[in-house]
């Protein structure tokens, strides 16, 4: 978990961006859009995301730099907000959510944890990328992958599909990040029981599928970073995970990772934002808001984090984005909704090796 704080900007600075917000209604981009929150706007914001320090060390000091707020946030995975945010609903410390799959952000909603907010880009936004009653929105779309090791296996040796996962001979070589944590695998394992859940109404045969990639399995990683150090220098081969992340830890971070998508179809996530019920800088969440959710963002999220937006008015998006051909799961994500706790603390109480350790 990573928390940032930083200096307050001088007084000068904050009275002229308060000033500015006043006179104009609302800050308006280049491009027309409204940038921020009508009305004058607070001195702070705290954002809970599982974005990462680079994407949100970034987005912190541009949007200090443009409206003279004092950001702080807390880096930690989707459900460990979800968790977070539920035990905070009587004092709300967060003021936005940003990023996790719609199904943690649909229990939030059913839960009472998020404020109604329909931003000035809804335009842009098809009917799946956000809540019918605007309690969240899609910022990005997320393919899920088989990640693996290219300085350790070629791509004609890697599992091209879920099942191949299965095989004995990956037997320690896979490498996971411990999924009660992170809104990607609890997402990635629920499709697995999905597949064949959605016929029988029942999830023994995904259980069992669960039970032989765990006896695969050579440990639960705590955290992504943990996950990506072991499989980058080889103490296992292969994981699941997001797409984008693969092809961002290769380019940025020359990690020796490529992907494979299964042939057979993944979960594609959107992924989202939303604010908190009760927040305390209500103004300022809704320009953080809009910030990061601006064409100019999208687009540089897209080129130097690799993520797919949501938004269909984003111009000259990257190659990989527009040619990646991605077999989407037909997936019912209430049943996600309804099922997910459930199938995880199964796996949790039933599944997983008791040898393996969450490692630190």
């Amino acid at each position: 978990m990573k928390y940032s704080k930083r200096v307050y900007l001088s007084l000068w600075a904050l009275s002229t961006a308060l000033l500015i917000s006043g006179c104009n209604g609302a800050d308006t981009e280049t491009n027309g859009e409204a940038g921020g929150a009508k009305g004058g706007l607070e001195d702070k914001i705290v954002v809970y995301s599982p974005h990462g320090k680079d994407i949100l060390a970034k987005y912190e000091k541009q949007f200090e730099a443009k409206y003279g707020i004092d950001v702080e946030w807390l880096d930690m995975g989707s459900q460990e907000i979800l968790d977070r945010v539920r035990s905070e609903k009587n004092n709300p410390q967060a003021d936005v959510w940003w990023g996790a799959p719609s199904t943690n952000f649909n229990q939030a909603k059913a839960d009472g944890l998020l404020a109604a907010y329909k931003p000035t880009y809804s335009n842009s936004l098809d009917e799946g990328f956000h809540d019918p009653e605007w309690f969240w929105t899609g910022t990005s779309q997320t393919p899920e992958v088989i990640m693996y090791n290219s300085n350790e296996l070629s791509k004609d040796e890697v599992p091209q599909d879920w099942d191949e996962l299965l095989d004995p001979k990956w037997k320690d070589e896979i490498i996971i990040r411990y999924p009660l944590a992170s809104g990607t695998m609890r997402t990635i394992f629920s499709s697995m029981i999905y597949r064949t859940y959605k016929d029988a109404k029942d999830p023994k045969e995904g259980y069992d599928w669960l039970k032989k990639l765990d006896q695969n399995t050579k440990e639960y990683s705590a955290n992504p970073e943990l996950m990506y150090n072991k499989i980058a220098k080889g103490e296992g081969s292969l994981s699941v995970w997001a797409m984008p992340d693969v092809v961002m830890l290769k380019e940025n971070k020359k990690y020796p990772f490529e992907f494979v998508i299964p042939e057979s179809g993944t979960p594609v996530l959107t992924e989202g934002i939303a604010i908190v019920e009760g927040a305390k800088h209500p103004k300022a969440a809704e320009a953080f808001y809009e910030f990061v959710n601006s064409k100019e963002a999208a687009k540089n999220l897209a080129e130097e984090f690799y993520r797919i937006p949501t938004r269909s008015d984003v111009p000259d998006l990257p190659e990989w984005i527009t040619s990646t051909k991605i077999k989407a799961m037909d997936i019912d994500w209430d049943v996600f909704q309804e099922k997910g706790d459930e199938w995880m603390k199964y796996w949790d109480e039933n599944i997983k090796s008791g040898d393996k350790e969450i490692k630190e």
